[in-house]
């Protein structure tokens, strides 16, 4: 008993004063307990008994008071503190060798419960993370699986409905590239594979898309719809315009007899109601056909059959549509003439009626076809000219507008002919002035003014109004009439703007530059001088006078027809003429025509035995000039032409010929040679022959 309260006493105070650190661990546990489990756990060291580890981790939490007795100077120490007494300063530092030594003990045992507490929290997160690892790896692999079964439903998806799509596309004669657009258009194909309506957007969208067909099915697949609710076959399951339902439908729709077979699949089909109806409704036919052969006067046409071409024909007629000729002429083959009668009626009426409205007549009530109105109107449809009766016939029943229209149209019938390259009668000329259509006298002049300048070679000139002065003197040269001095004096003046190749000052290299060239040249030079030479020619056999014939053979030369010139003079009988001017002028013209075709031998007789005529004119001196320089002898060239200048010649004379002789040299080497003896003689005056030397082209600078 005794030892018992000592056990609680010295409990008591170690908890009381914090002597332990382990005194709340067993809190609610009799001290008394503790004491004598101690004591029993040291006597059992004593005696050398083995202790569990429980048993020997709680003696090291309790080891700093192994010492369980009244002698232990910590009970002694806690009992004076407890007592009020005042302690010695070798128990106060005993007390606190005690105190540090529970408290390294209590922070080695805190530190090493922390240790074990972040060892047990590291082994938990190890085991939460591998848990966490293990439910991701598993997560991972189901929703792999899952994607894989998705993936796998997905293409097999696709590959049915690109099946299915290819099936619809054939149904419904998708014939083009659908690739890009293939969810778009099976969407679309299903809709009209389930008997849907295409709303207008979807209906633009495959047109856009060039989908026509599927569109032309699904309006058949509705139209057939509708046929099937009209007479009564809803129960017939097939929709597709195919199906031999469908043509049969249209027919009965289109009131046309059913064959036998057609029948015959409708009572296997068991459609009795669509049967009885077409019965009901073959029947009113029959009483129609029979009241139409009437009314068209083809009763002597024996055949009651609704098959009968005969039943498509009147019917034709009836609606007012018009007969086309395989109907004409089974009309003829089977003689049916009264039938024919009315059908030509009836075709020139619905003719009349519209032409009244093409012409603006449509106000004139009369549409018999004995009506004057009727004969006028098919003039003007046949772009005829009405005359004064029929122009008067309108006016009185105030169909003006009938009258614009048949002015316009026979002036553009006229223009017509304009363009095909007819010329205007005097007579249309003159319905153009009395109707006040200008326009179409204009039109035929510009037509003829761009045909002349195209005839001409002047088409590059720019004025195409009629009123230009060209215009004029075209159709003067055109029609063989001489124009006047004055025309030609406006012909020197103006000139037509013609690409010509051109050199540059820095080399020879050729650019294209226009210059101007004078219309008094080219065909028209040659038109005039051809004009000319026949008005001599004329003269001269309408008066006798000679002196005619130098002029004309003159002409003909500037005519480029030395030819004609020769045959105007070959036959003269220079006995018969006293005039020695006049035959040194013949024979000098004839001598120009015989250098023109390059005879230089007849050229030259003709040259000398004009000169024994008339020494003292000097035209053929600068002809023999024009010869020597042609033969290559340029010094008795210069002879002659100086003797011409003694004699009244003009240079500008002989420059002429020069340029004749340049011109006209053929061989290259002879016309090279003629060239740099005239360069060579005065390069300022002959300037003008540079242009006839052949230069090298692309010749660097």
């Amino acid at each position: 008993m005794k030892d018992e309260s000592f056990f609680e006493e010295f409990a008591f105070l170690l908890v009381k004063y914090q002597a332990t650190n382990k005194a709340n661990k067993y809190r609610g546990v009799p001290l008394s307990s503790i004491c004598w489990t101690l004591r029993g756990l040291l006597n059992m060291r004593t005696e050398e008994v083995n202790l569990t580890s429980d048993e020997l981790l709680f003696l090291k939490e309790w080891g700093w008071i192994m010492e369980l007795s009244p002698s232990n100077p910590l009970y002694k120490i806690l009992k004076k503190v407890d007592s009020g007494q005042q302690l010695s300063k070798q128990e106060r530092m005993a007390l606190e060798r005690e105190q540090q030594e529970v408290k390294l003990i209590w922070k080695r045992e805190q530190q090493r419960e922390q240790q074990q507490q972040r060892e047990r929290e590291q082994q938990e997160k190890k085991l939460a993370l591998a848990r966490e690892q293990q439910e991701k790896k598993l997560a991972l692999a189901r929703e792999q699986q899952e994607k894989k079964l998705a993936l796998a439903l997905e293409q097999q998806e696709k590959i049915n409905q690109e099946r299915h799509l290819a099936e619809l596309a054939t149904k419904y004669r998708v014939s083009s590239s659908y690739s890009s657009i293939s969810n778009r258009l099976y969407d679309l194909l299903c809709q009209i594979d389930r008997g849907n309506q295409l709303s207008d957007s979807e209906v633009i969208w495959m047109k856009l898309n060039r989908f026509y067909e599927p569109i032309e099915i699904s309006r058949k697949m509705q139209h057939f719809a509708g046929l099937k609710f009209m007479y009564k076959a809803t129960k017939y399951q097939d929709s597709f315009p195919s199906s031999n339902l469908y043509k049969i439908l249209k027919r009965i729709d289109e009131n046309q007899p059913l064959s036998t077979k057609d029948i015959q699949w409708l009572k296997q089909e068991k459609l009795s109601e669509t049967l009885a109806i077409c019965e009901e409704q073959e029947a009113l036919q029959e009483i129609g056909f029979s009241d139409l052969k009437n009314k068209y006067q083809a009763t002597k046409h024996l055949d009651l059959s609704l098959f009968s071409p005969l039943y498509q024909i009147l019917k034709k007629l009836d609606t007012d549509k018009q007969l086309s000729l395989s109907d004409i002429n089974w009309l003829e083959e089977h003689q049916l003439s009264e039938t024919l009668g009315i059908v030509v009626e009836i075709e020139n009426n619905r003719h009349f009626a519209e032409l009244k409205i093409k012409y603006k007549a449509a106000q004139y009530e009369d549409s018999s076809l004995s009506s004057h109105l009727y004969k006028v109107i098919k003039k003007i449809d046949s772009a005829s000219q009405l005359g004064e009766q029929d122009i008067n016939f309108l006016k009185k029943r105030k169909l003006t507008e009938t009258i614009t229209v048949a002015i316009d149209k026979y002036a553009a019938s006229l223009k017509s002919k304009i363009k095909s390259g007819e010329q205007l009668s005097e007579a249309d000329i003159d319905w153009a002035n009395q109707n006040g259509r200008d326009d179409v006298i204009t039109f035929a002049q510009e037509k003829e003014f761009a045909a002349l300048k195209s005839k001409y070679d002047v088409s590059n000139y720019k004025d195409k109004s009629p009123s230009s002065p060209l215009y004029a003197i075209l159709q003067k040269l055109d029609k063989g009439d001489r124009i006047e001095e004055i025309d030609v004096a406006w012909l020197e003046e103006n000139k037509l703007e013609a690409p010509q190749p051109s050199y540059s000052y820095y080399g020879w290299q050729e650019e294209r530059r226009y210059q101007g060239q004078k219309l008094f040249s080219g065909k028209i030079w040659t038109a005039y001088h051809k004009n000319e030479a026949t008005f001599y020619e004329q003269e001269y056999q309408r008066t006798g006078n000679k002196w005619n014939l130098p002029n004309a053979s003159s002409h003909w030369r500037k005519a480029d027809k030395p030819r004609s010139a020769l045959k105007l003079t070959e036959n003269l009988d220079f006995n018969q003429i006293k005039e020695n001017k006049l035959k040194s002028a013949l024979l000098t013209t004839r001598g120009g025509a015989f250098r023109d075709i390059d005879k230089l031998d007849d050229a030259q007789k003709c040259a000398l035995k004009a000169i024994e005529y008339q020494p003292q004119s000097h035209h053929p001196y600068t002809l023999m000039g024009a010869i020597c320089f042609e033969r290559g002898e340029f010094l008795e060239g210069e002879r002659w032409f100086n003797e011409a200048i003694k004699r009244g010649a003009s240079p500008k004379d002989q420059d002429a010929e020069m340029k004749r002789v340049v011109k006209n040299t053929k061989d290259e080497n002879k016309r090279r040679e003629v060239i740099n003896y005239l360069l060579k003689k005065d390069s300022r005056r002959y300037a003008w022959a540079n242009s006839y030397l052949k230069q090298p082209k692309n010749k660097a600078k």
